[in-house]
């Protein structure tokens, strides 16, 4: 009877043994993640301000080379965890050069960033002088060397088309020389040219002044180019003032908007020669489709006409007897220095 009980105990024994070392196991096994947590991770935090010292809000602050990664709090405080390999953070903010800061043995990290002035920092020239582009409030748009169209040009306006938002240039004619008409934000009077006012290093210019015998009619264009006495290479900058608060300096003849052009001048320092030539063709970039001789007679007959009174015999090309592609050649020539005395700049 005892070894039948004792065989009976035992039984019984062995599966709570069993049982007791699995949850063992299965504890051991939820604290092995923790533990390998806690030895790959750690915490930084931090502070971000800018160059007074005033905390920056929504500031990014992301480990380098990750997605890993916090945003400041309103006072510019943030706490992150970053693994154990990470060296340095990389902390960025719009209107605000980008850092990267080294964490190496560091729980603790205080960041200043910097004014990007790349971009807050260019000048503007407006009516009345030239203001940072941080400090712009108006409508400008400002166009440099490497902002222009590229080519052959004959008149400074081409440099301008199709560069800038809400200015529409079309060429009136092939004519060399011959007027452009220029819309700053559509057509904003029923009446009068719709011509924009040049202003070229400060003088403003009318076409008056620009060239003899430009001549307008009530809600027309002029018939030549006034700024066909500048060369397209002597430009330095275009900039187009669009709205009302930046053109008031000028009255009403601003009334259909401001292009302000800055030509180029000499700087201190030894004589230096510029020449360039260039070369080009230009061409009609789309036909109007006319009626031929059979198509012509045809239509005549829809309005009850005699075709053989009006008949002009055969088929002719109006169009291809006075459209040819144009060659276009750029000769241009410039000396420039200056010294303690004064600048020069010949072209």
């Amino acid at each position: 009877m005892r070894n039948t009980c004792y065989s009976t105990h035992q039984a019984y024994e062995q599966p709570a043994a069993r049982s007791a070392l699995s949850g063992k196991t299965l504890l051991l096994a939820l604290f092995l993640p923790i533990i390998g947590h806690a030895q790959t991770a750690r915490e930084v935090s931090g502070k971000v301000t800018d160059a007074t010292g005033a905390g920056l809000p929504g500031v990014t602050v992301l480990v380098t080379g990750t997605s890993i990664g916090a945003s400041t709090g309103a006072d510019g405080d943030f706490r992150l965890q970053v693994p154990a390999t990470a060296t340095s953070l990389t902390v960025s903010f719009v209107g605000y050069a980008r850092q990267t800061v080294d964490i190496t043995g560091r729980n603790t990290v205080t960041v200043a960033l910097k004014d990007d002035a790349q971009a807050l920092g260019d000048v503007v020239v407006v009516g009345y002088g030239t203001v940072q582009k941080s400090d712009l409030t108006g409508a400008v748009s400002t166009l440099g060397p490497k902002d222009f169209n590229k080519g052959t040009f004959t008149s400074p306006d081409q440099l301008l088309q199709g560069r800038t938002s809400g200015v529409q240039i079309t060429q009136n004619s092939g004519q060399p020389g011959g007027a452009s008409t220029i819309r700053i934000r559509g057509n904003s009077a029923v009446t009068g040219t719709g011509q924009p006012l040049y202003v070229v290093d400060g003088v403003p210019l009318d076409g008056r002044s620009a060239r003899p015998g430009l001549n307008t009619t009530l809600g027309d264009s002029p018939n030549s180019n006034p700024l066909n006495f500048l060369n397209p290479a002597d430009i330095e900058s275009l900039t187009v003032l669009k709205d009302a608060s930046a053109t008031a300096i000028y009255g009403s003849r601003a009334a259909y908007g401001v292009v302000l052009i800055t030509t180029k001048r000499g700087k201190v320092g030894e004589p230096k020669f510029d020449f360039g030539i260039s070369g080009g063709f230009s061409n009609i970039m789309r036909r109007i489709k006319v009626l031929d001789a059979s198509q012509f007679r045809e239509a005549i007959g829809y309005y009850g006409l005699d075709a053989a009174q009006l008949d002009r015999g055969q088929s002719n090309d109006p169009l291809g007897a006075i459209l040819r592609t144009g060659p276009l050649q750029n000769y241009t020539g410039a000396v420039s220095g200056g010294g303690e005395n004064g600048r020069y700049r010949l072209s």
